[in-house]
């Protein structure tokens, strides 16, 4: 493909990114870069009710926390803005006075009222409601009057009767029948633009070349497919991707847990993570490998290889991928954004390098950033919470001879504690005591973490520096 490739992701501010919103901009996103095109984002936003300028923030920050940024939109300027649809409304109504005066659309003045009870007699009757084009060919003079009277018309589409197909990357051919509509609105009394309009008039002076978007948006298709048509305009290529289920293959709901992007930051996922597990609900890499860098989903990313089935949401399978990020990541990466976390619980460590290397000894063993708090909390000063079954090696005959030659071994070395250090002074000690294995570990561990497992006491001393090490270990042997 030519790097000509322009894609879109248009979301509405009206409320958080869902993971299905994420997973359609990532598709988009990698597309873009695979074929070395052209990554825009479009703000949705002329359903003045329910959009904010603070979801349009939060929806942007979020898109910019999963590294999906834009080529081309709001704050990056590509030539083809604005990239907000309510600064765009000349253009839609530009778009139809012309099929207006083209012939290609008319003003209608039926009202509300009256076109419901039209639907209500079609559905009675078993019929699809539709409209009857009742203002079609209405004169000049019999608009004036109704307008005179105070009408306010919308401009609808003429409708050509007739089936249309569309060819779906996805989904291969699509037939959609005449019966499915009629002359539809497509702008509204007070000048703004319905849905299906406004995306193709943008589409189209963006140069859209595919249109990415979830299967929920194929009954729109048809539509667009006509006001294409109407305006001249070539079509882009479709490709519809499957919407995300629960796993038991309900909708995706809220009541099931977090659903959107800040959520699962919340709850202490990495960008890449996260990403790496989007990209695998409705796409499937050639070499079937499920734990990927974004560089290898960029490289390995084709729309031939996306399926139409629905993808199951499964956070079980999340944490497992997101655990691997969490280990392969870059360690100063992971420890920056897990320090949020840390300093929530009050865990503050003004030295970053000595927080980043509690974060490489404790993230073997983290699904979550949300985890990390009670995996370093050792670490910092104050009482440490001993576990009951760390508790019971303190108190082993032999417990208070091995801590206090630790203590004294450790007292005969100079300058800070390091790994090595530590596990000389400890195998000394262990010869003192007569002990070894587990009868030499766990007391040390219990006594200098509360715990009963965890990452190599060796790294552990060494992070904890001298003065810790041994007034914990000299504060055990006193317990003990």
């Amino acid at each position: 493909m030519s790097n000509n490739i322009r894609v879109r992701f248009a979301p509405s501010p009206t409320g958080h990114l869902h993971v299905g919103g994420a997973r359609t901009a990532l598709f988009n996103w990698l597309f873009a870069r695979h074929e070395g095109g052209t990554f825009i984002v479009r703000v949705e936003d002329t359903d003045r009710a329910r959009s904010t300028e603070e979801s349009e923030r939060a929806v942007l920050e979020d898109l910019t926390w999963l590294g999906l940024t834009w080529d081309e939109g709001p704050g990056v300027d590509g030539g083809h803005g604005p990239y907000r649809q309510s600064e765009r409304l000349d253009l839609y109504r530009e778009h139809a006075e012309r099929l207006l005066a083209e012939g290609k659309a008319f003003r209608c003045y039926c009202t509300d009222e009256e076109l419901e009870e039209k639907r209500r007699t079609a559905l009675a009757q078993g019929r699809v409601p539709q409209y009857d084009g009742v203002c079609r060919d209405l004169t000049p003079a019999a608009r004036k009057q109704l307008e005179d009277e105070g009408q306010s018309p919308v401009v609808r589409l003429r409708a050509p009767p007739r089936d249309v197909t569309v060819s779906d990357l996805v989904r291969g051919d699509i037939e959609f029948k005449k019966e499915m509509l009629g002359d539809f609105i497509i702008l509204r009394s007070d000048g703004r633009p319905t849905y299906n309009f406004a995306v193709v008039v943008d589409d189209a002076l963006m140069q859209i070349t595919h249109v990415i978007r979830a299967e929920e948006h194929l009954p729109n298709t048809m539509r667009q497919v006509l006001v294409y048509e109407a305006l001249g305009y070539a079509l882009p290529a479709f490709a519809h991707v499957s919407l995300i289920v629960d796993k038991d293959r309900s909708k995706l709901s809220k009541r099931r847990g977090a659903t959107s992007v800040s959520e699962f930051r919340n709850l202490g996922y990495l960008p890449g993570g996260l990403l790496n597990y989007l990209a695998l609900l409705g796409w499937s890499p050639p070499d079937s490998e499920e734990v990927m860098t974004v560089a290898e989903l960029i490289d390995k990313f084709e729309l031939e290889r996306v399926s139409p089935s629905p993808a199951a949401f499964d956070e079980d399978k999340l944490d497992w991928g997101n655990a691997h990020h969490l280990r392969e990541e870059p360690l100063a990466d992971v420890a920056a954004l897990g320090m949020r976390f840390a300093e929530a619980r009050g865990l503050i460590e003004p030295d970053f390098d000595r927080f980043e290397a509690m974060v490489d000894l404790a993230r073997e063993g983290l699904a979550r950033l949300s985890d990390l708090p009670d995996a370093i909390s050792f670490f910092f000063d104050g009482d440490i919470e001993v576990e009951d079954e760390a508790r019971e090696w303190l108190f082993r005959d032999e417990t208070k001879q091995l801590l206090a030659s630790l203590v004294r071994r450790l007292g005969e070395s100079e300058g800070e504690i390091d790994a090595s250090t530590f596990k000389a002074a400890l195998k000394a000690a262990g010869k003192d005591a007569g002990v070894k294995g587990k009868d030499l570990f766990m007391p040390v561990r219990a006594a200098l973490t509360g715990r009963s497992h965890g990452p190599a006491l060796g790294e552990v001393a060494a992070v904890l520096g001298r003065g810790r090490v041994i007034g914990r270990l000299t504060q055990a042997e006193g317990g003990s």
